[in-house]
Order: C-alpha cells, then sequence, then structure tokens
C-alpha cells in the first residue's frame, strides 16, 4: 500500500447546491454532512491506509481555501496542483500521474473526488486495498457503488464475471451505461448486473498513461508541456496555461475506461452518495420525527420530508412537505424536492443576467481572511473584513474610490503613503482616493475593521497591486 498515491480531484462549478455552494466556494469546502468539509473528510478518510501523502488537483481560485482546510486537519501542506484552466478529469489524472512518477516509479494512483460523503470508512479502506492489489497486477479499477434504488441522477457500469482471486467483490468491466431513464434505471436494478458509477479510480500511474496514450496522445504531451513548464508558487504547482489549455477537455470516462481492456470494477457498499442534489443531502442528514433535516435557526411546524437550512436569520415553515428551503445572505431557495436536479437552470438564468450571486456569496474569502459586504448604495458600501493573525493585506490604490476604516476588534498596522500607523480598537483611518495604503493585523487574535467605501465606482477590479504575500501582484 505504500506504492498508493491518492489523487484528490477538487474541481466542480458549484451550481448544483446553490445558492450555498457557488463557483467561488463550491459544495467541497462546505461543512454539509458532518462538522468537516467535504474536502476534509476526504482527506481524514485516507487516515487507516498505510500510504503515500495525496496529490491534490484544484484551480487558482481555490488554492489559498484548499491549503486552509489541509492544515485545519493537520495535513502538511504541499502537492497542491494548480490548473489554470478546466479540463475535466482526464488531462487532470495525466497530470497527477506524471507528478506521482517524478517520485516513485511504480506509483499507483488512488483518485478520488472531493465532495462525496462515504458513510462507512472501513468498507472504503478494504476495498481501497482490494482495488490496490489488482491495479499492481495491471488492472485499470474503478469503484461501482451498489444500488439501493433505480436512481436516474447516476451513470451506471455493468459488471461482468467475477475476478478470480477475490470475494466477489471484483469483476470484469464490461460497459458504463449513460444516466438513464427511470425505466432503464430499474431494468438495471432488477438484472443485478450494474452499479453507480463512483467517479473514483484506482490503477498503476504508468497503466493509465499507457492507456491514455492509444486514445489520447495529445494530452500527455500537453500535460508533460505544462508540468515541465511550472511554476513553484509558495506551496502550490502552477502548471503552465499555455500547455494545458491544449489539453483536450474529456473525462476519464470517454478518454480511457470506455475503451480498455485491462478494466475491473471493485464493488463498494459503503454508504456512499456523491451529494448531487438538495435532495441527496436530506437522504444522508440527520432527521427529526416529521423526517425534516434541518440546519440553522429554524422553526418548523406541520412540515414534514423537507430540508431546511438556515444561515443567519430565523427560517419558519408551515404546512409543507417534500420541500427545499436554503437561505443564505444573499439569495433564497424554495423548491420542490422533486424539481431541485433543476437547480443549475437557475443559476444558470443568473449568469446569463451577470447577477454576482451565481459566482460568490455575500461573504467573500482571500487568502488573508474574508470580507462580508454589508449594504451598499449608488457611491457608498460597506464591508466587514476579517484579517487573520500575521495576514496583510496587499500593497494597493484605488482610482475611484476612497475609504474609511474602523478597528472593531484587535489591532491594526495601516500604511497610509509614507506613514505606518498602529489602530487599536475603535480607532478610524481615511483613506483618500489614489493613496497607496496597506492593512496587516500584527496580533494574535482576528482583526475586525468595517470599511466605508464612497466613490464613482466601488467595482472589485478597481485595484493596483503593488506588493502582494500571495502572488496576485
Amino acid at each position: 500500500m505504500k506504492n498508493v498515491t491518492p489523487v484528490i480531484l477538487s474541481g466542480g462549478s458549484g451550481t448544483r447546491l446553490w445558492p450555498l455552494s457557488r463557483p467561488l466556494y463550491p459544495k467541497q469546502f462546505l461543512p454539509l454532512h458532518s462538522n468537516n468539509t467535504l474536502f476534509q473528510e476526504t482527506a481524514l478518510r485516507l487516515g487507516g491506509l498505510d500510504i503515500a501523502p495525496p496529490i491534490i488537483i484544484s484551480n487558482q481560485e481555490h488554492r489559498f481555501i484548499v491549503a486552509e482546510n489541509m492544515q485545519k486537519i493537520g495535513f502538511e501542506i504541499k502537492n497542491i496542483i494548480l490548473e489554470p484552466v478546466g479540463r475535466n478529469t482526464a488531462p487532470a489524472i495525466a497530470v497527477a500521474a506524471l507528478y506521482a512518477l517524478k517520485n516513485n516509479d511504480d506509483a499507483i494512483l488512488l483518485v478520488l473526488p472531493a465532495d462525496h460523503v462515504i458513510e462507512d470508512v472501513k468498507a472504503f479502506e478494504n476495498a481501497v486495498k482490494l482495488a490496490a492489489d489488482f491495479a499492481g497486477k495491471g488492472h485499470m479499477v474503478t469503484f461501482g457503488i451498489k444500488p439501493t434504488h433505480a436512481h436516474t441522477g447516476y451513470g451506471y457500469i455493468e459488471a461482468g464475471n467475477a475476478i478470480k482471486g477475490n470475494q466477489g467483490s471484483a469483476f470484469e468491466l464490461v460497459a458504463f451505461k449513460e444516466k438513464p431513464d427511470l425505466q432503464t434505471a430499474e431494468s438495471f436494478v432488477e438484472s443485478g448486473k450494474y452499479l453507480w458509477n463512483s467517479g473514483m479510480f484506482c490503477f498503476k500511474a504508468k497503466r493509465f498513461l499507457e492507456e491514455l496514450e492509444k486514445y489520447h496522445p495529445n494530452i500527455i504531451e500537453h500535460a508533460q508541456d505544462s508540468l515541465d513548464n511550472s511554476q513553484k508558487d509558495m506551496d502550490f504547482v502552477r502548471l503552465n496555461k499555455d500547455d494545458f489549455v491544449q489539453c483536450a477537455d474529456i473525462s476519464i470516462d470517454y478518454a480511457v475506461m470506455e475503451h480498455t481492456k485491462h478494466g475491473a470494477v471493485v464493488s463498494l457498499a459503503a454508504g456512499w452518495n456523491d451529494i448531487g442534489s438538495w435532495d441527496a443531502l436530506w437522504q444522508v442528514n440527520n432527521k427529526d420525527a416529521n423526517h425534516n433535516a434541518i440546519k440553522g435557526d429554524v422553526i418548523a411546524h406541520s412540515t414534514t420530508n423537507s430540508f431546511i437550512h438556515g444561515t443567519d436569520k430565523l427560517v419558519c415553515t408551515l404546512g409543507l412537505d417534500n420541500t427545499v428551503i436554503i437561505d443564505t445572505q444573499d439569495a433564497l431557495l424554495v423548491a420542490h424536492k422533486d424539481h431541485v436536479q433543476n437547480v443549475k437552470d437557475i443559476v444558470a438564468a443568473l449568469k446569463k443576467e451577470n447577477r454576482k450571486e451565481a459566482e460568490h456569496h455575500r461573504t467573500v474569502y482571500r487568502p488573508w481572511g474574508h470580507y462580508d459586504s454589508i449594504c451598499f448604495g449608488e457611491r457608498d458600501q460597506v464591508k466587514r473584513i476579517s484579517v487573520k493573525p500575521g495576514a496583510k493585506l496587499s500593497l494597493q490604490k484605488h482610482f475611484h474610490r476612497s475609504e474609511h476604516w474602523v478597528v472593531v476588534k484587535g489591532t491594526a498596522r495601516v500604511i497610509r503613503g509614507e506613514e505606518t500607523l498602529t489602530l487599536a480598537e475603535n480607532e478610524s483611518v481615511y483613506l483618500p482616493l489614489g493613496t497607496v495604503h496597506a492593512l496587516e493585523n500584527p496580533g494574535k487574535i482576528m482583526l475586525e475593521i468595517i470599511e466605508v467605501q464612497t466613490g464613482s465606482y466601488l467595482g472589485e477590479d478597481d485595484i493596483v497591486r503593488f506588493e502582494d504575500l500571495y502572488g496576485r501582484a
């Protein structure tokens, strides 16, 4: 098992669980099933396996969220590879395979999406050990989930004869099937020959690249170039954009697994769920006597079979059944559970109207902390800014706005032109339009300030960075 290197794929567009999940803060970074995020749970469930540290594939926007998620659960921050653009799973896994082979010529990859729930960790560990054994013998292994019902939202895998030398849990891989209609899904389940497609895989890095070379050799070429021409940035490896963008945008299923002659499927019964909809999240959460899954400050009267999530205000319901209610700081979703698969249509409409709610929350996370846009006016905006101990915002200036800062908690070190000021609680500073400035937290507790912006344009792109600790200058 020491040859096994996990590859955690932390991509995703953040649309299926809108408004809680959004592209700049998608579902893998949310504590949807426990006190840990789905990303953290993915990393933590590897703790019972004697395997190598994980390789993480993420996009550049999420790099500091990934690092902070790892840091909070005690993982060393390394092997974080940043994609400049999304190119689906085949190019991402190709980069991971090439990267792993630099350190271990016999590396076995365990490919895991970062946003799944697995209830039975011991069953997961046993399946991984079995898959790693078959991968070591040259098989391209995918994990199939034993279906509990005829689900139309999952792809299916047709399993063939059992492979000799196992306890009836590994089978020949016959075919992948697209998401079926209900009648077809029912026939799949009744036959006993089909498993849900989990999107998890295990194979030798060399075997994967050999198979990819047969069907999409250009992906290997451009993935290798993007890695060879990558840049080391703090704890991250930035792939070269000009090279990586030339990779075909294709999944591992289409690129390799549907064609390989070495396919195998390991059956997994471990309480798996990909949390692909609000209904799926309702299924895996604890429920009250009325079969409601409730989070936040909620009063539910005469309400049954519903998922209700409150964020920062009281949510009351009366006379509802089979309903999803998701309240966030800046958006409210009310939907029948039978229609939650179509939430992506709402997101598409928001994007068409260039609504900011399609991309990010009112609270926006940055490497130094976060800010909450409390209120907006035509020529003014108020934010609550929280800066982590030891963190510093970039040295910057604005062309169209002035700013007032009031410290409400902690200590602030402020650069204002040629001055350096230290502000305590209840002290303030004025930053005229065009003034070069920076904000730093020199203390040991979170710094919180209220920022009042005034000016003709208040967009986040009105910024010129001169110095930045996080590579954004």
